[in-house]
């Protein structure tokens, strides 16, 4: 049964902004938007009553508000804790005004006393950070004059020893149990193709750059753009300096999390050294590499990705998280373990229909600890060996600032203790300490109380909707305005996640808070295809997205907008990725929105899976076909066979390097749109990834467009 009402009395915070457009604008410039104050509170649970919003609305009205736009830069959160006796290290992740980045410190604090101590300063960005066995010493990566390097520092003393210098990224650091040696992994470039050979350059000559030869099916990724021409191999080092030593060859990517056997003398890996690759993208092994003689051993050899998570205490017994390729588009992580050697492999979470991560073993060796996502919430949990799962807490993540999606880190502490990153839908991620049998919290750190004191945060509030489709129950959240009035009219924003099967909750989001400061309600949800609900309801778009889920958004919005105090003539829309797929199929599909926008979309399937960044996978698992084999398949699935019933004003964003959703995705759309003679813009962030919103500036300007666009359209917006 859909349940709706006004919010309830759970409030925090609130935010207001003014901003200019930092935007490039393929048709004409957006004007700047002055936006009002923003909340987000934690409430998740049934509406208020109408007397209960009354009431709020007179407390809100007399709180404190007053936060811009660019306050985006206070942000903050905590993210990779890491457990040595009763100090925790976790790396403190913050903007930099100035320079328009995040910066990444890492960080100390005793979880007895909550004595907080900086390990780095400043414009930094620390990552892999790995603590020795005896607690006394930590490495990380960080960046020099030349790239990013291998330090270690002394914590007794502070004095920091830097162990690489080179042109390649370490990455995944590993402390040997004896404390001697690092393993770590890092590019190692390859020679060139080349086709053809031109005459040597006279002395002086200003030549062009010679060609570039592509001849590998996956040869850019987004985010990074073109891949060099080389391979991830692993190395070891010695602790206290000296030269790294390759341990593994050949054209294959060897890279993720690395463990070391009880006595130091071989290390565990996973590898996908399949002689057909390039196709068998989600394909992994685990091995074991002997560090004598180089001695390389397959532990695992069945279809489908197995990935390593860590090494029992006492180094008898291996967990590792995967699954047996069915060539679905959504397909669970399931947990095992297995003896050192290889033998005895056991699934653990047989009966836990949800996809497991970040497994780690408890302190005695009797139970792995792991995380998984249910119904738009992030649990850690524990199982045994007998497969008895036990949840241990709730409400983890926090650590995606623009938008709600789930993620979070974990350490264990001792076997009944352990330390988490948890948010809310009011606060992005802070450190919390927890108890095995216990209700109490502690929370170590505060990384936005100071910016969030005395401001407002709209209303999150859950619901659950049924879907006209097949009586699914799509659970939703509803955000509230600041100062929400239940007597007063409102316009009503559907945000859309991307993925598709990622999940949405109640998270802190500032793209949302931003909107709902602006004065919309905003409504988002987890249609079908979205994952913490099990295989089946993820796989319910399996070659058929988009589809059903179109209902499912429209359920919502119907329920949403059935409310008093949505004023239904005012309805908007906008999603980026698989978000902006369902954009641009609901325009397609209905004028009941007044505006749209549509973020980094796939338009049409056949030239995104022959265009995106990782064709072997999109073409593989979310086709049956290949384009030429069923092209019908492709049309009838894309946003573009329905523009010709659009006449809903859209604008395009986009970033303009792109590899995810290239940019001609949007592009073809933009023109399709003025053929049409329909409303439209291009926005283009330059630089800008498929994460559009990676840098503050960015994340500000994609709230600015949408905000713009919409209060274009918006005929009630002085009413």
């Amino acid at each position: 049964m859909a349940r709706h009402g006004a919010p309830s009395k759970n409030s925090k915070n609130h935010w207001l902004l003014h901003t200019p457009l930092l935007l490039v604008v393929t048709t004409a410039l957006l004007a700047s938007t002055a936006v009002p104050a923003e909340d987000n509170g934690h409430h998740m649970g049934s509406a208020a009553d109408a007397k209960g919003a009354e009431a709020l609305g007179d407390s809100l009205a007399q709180a404190k508000s007053g936060m811009q736009l660019e306050d985006v830069f206070s942000l903050s959160y905590a993210s990779s804790p890491i457990a040595a006796g009763d100090q925790v290290f976790y790396l403190r992740h913050s903007m930099d005004k100035m320079k328009d980045r995040r910066r990444t410190n890492l960080w100390m604090v005793n979880v007895n006393t909550g004595q907080q101590e900086p390990l780095s300063t400043g414009a930094q960005s620390i990552s892999s950070p790995a603590v020795s066995p005896a607690g006394d010493r930590i490495a990380y990566v960080a960046r020099d004059d030349v790239g990013s390097q291998i330090f270690v520092q002394h914590l007794a003393s502070g004095r920091v020893a830097q162990l690489t210098r080179g042109n390649q990224a370490p990455r995944d650091l590993s402390w040997s149990p004896d404390g001697k040696s690092l393993a770590f992994s890092r590019r190692v470039p390859v020679e060139p193709a080349t086709m053809g050979k031109l005459p040597p350059a006279p002395k002086g000559a200003e030549w062009a750059p010679s060609p570039i030869v592509v001849d590998r099916m996956v040869y850019r990724n987004d985010g990074a753009g073109v891949r060099p021409r080389a391979f991830y191999q692993l190395f070891v080092i010695n602790a206290d300096g000296g030269a790294a030593r390759q341990l593994t060859s050949g054209d294959y990517d060897h890279n993720g999390r690395i463990g070391w056997s009880s006595d130091s003398s071989a290390l565990f890996f996973s590898a996908n050294r399949s002689p057909n690759r390039e196709l068998d993208v989600l394909n992994s092994d685990l091995y074991r590499l002997d560090l004598s003689d180089g001695g390389l051993t397959a532990l695992t050899s069945r279809a489908g990705p197995d990935r390593f998570s860590d090494i029992s205490p006492d180094g008898t017994y291996l967990a590792y998280v995967g699954f047996d390729d069915a060539g679905l588009s959504f397909q669970r992580n399931r947990l095992y373990v297995m003896e050192i050697d290889g033998s005895n492999i056991r699934e653990l979470t047989t009966d836990l229909d949800r996809s497991v991560y970040g497994a780690r073993w408890s302190k005695d060796g009797r139970r792995v600890l792991f995380l998984y996502d249910d119904q738009g919430d992030t649990i850690l949990a524990s199982v045994d060996m007998a497969g008895a799962v036990s949840k241990l807490q709730a409400g983890l993540g926090g650590m995606s600032l623009g938008r709600p999606y789930s993620g979070a880190s974990f350490a264990v502490l001792s076997n009944d203790r352990y330390v988490f990153t948890a948010g809310g839908s009011s606060r992005p991620a802070d450190l919390v300490l927890g108890e095995q049998d216990a209700t109490n919290e502690k929370r170590l750190t505060s990384l936005n109380d100071n910016w969030l004191q005395g401001l407002q945060l709209g209303i999150v509030e859950e619901r659950w909707v049924e879907s006209s489709a097949g009586g699914e129950k799509i659970q939703a959240w509803v955000v509230y305005p600041p100062e929400f009035d239940p007597s007063k009219s409102y316009p009503l924003i559907l945000e859309i996640h991307g993925g598709p099967h990622t999940n949405y909750g109640g998270r802190f989001s500032a793209e949302i808070q931003l909107y709902a400061a602006a004065g919309y309600v905003v409504v988002y949800a987890n249609p079908r295809g979205s994952t913490s609900y099990g295989e089946r309801f993820a796989n319910l778009i399996h070659h058929n997205y988009p589809s059903q889920d179109y209902d499912d958004l429209m359920a919502v919005v119907d329920d949403v907008s059935s409310a008093p105090y949505i004023d239904g003539q005012r309805l908007f829309v906008t999603g980026g990725s698989g978000g902006g797929v369902l954009t641009a199929w609901i325009v397609g599909k209905t004028r009941r929105f007044s505006a749209a926008v549509v973020a980094k979309p796939v338009i049409n399937w056949a030239s995104f899976v022959l265009t995106a960044d990782n064709s072997p996978y999109f073409s593989r698992y979310w086709f049956a076909e290949m384009p030429w084999e069923d092209y019908e398949s492709y049309w009838k699935r894309s946003p573009l066979s329905l523009v010709g019933e659009v006449e809903t004003p859209t604008m395009l964003l986009t970033g303009e390097a792109d590899l995810r959703t290239p940019i001609p995705e949007s592009e073809q759309y933009y023109q399709a749109l003025r053929l049409r003679g329909v409303d439209t813009a291009m926005v283009r962030i330059p630089g800008a990834s498929h994460s559009i919103a990676k840098r503050p500036t960015q994340l500000m300007a994609k709230v600015a467009a949408v905000l713009a666009w919409f209060e274009r359209y918006d005929g009630g917006a002085s009413s």
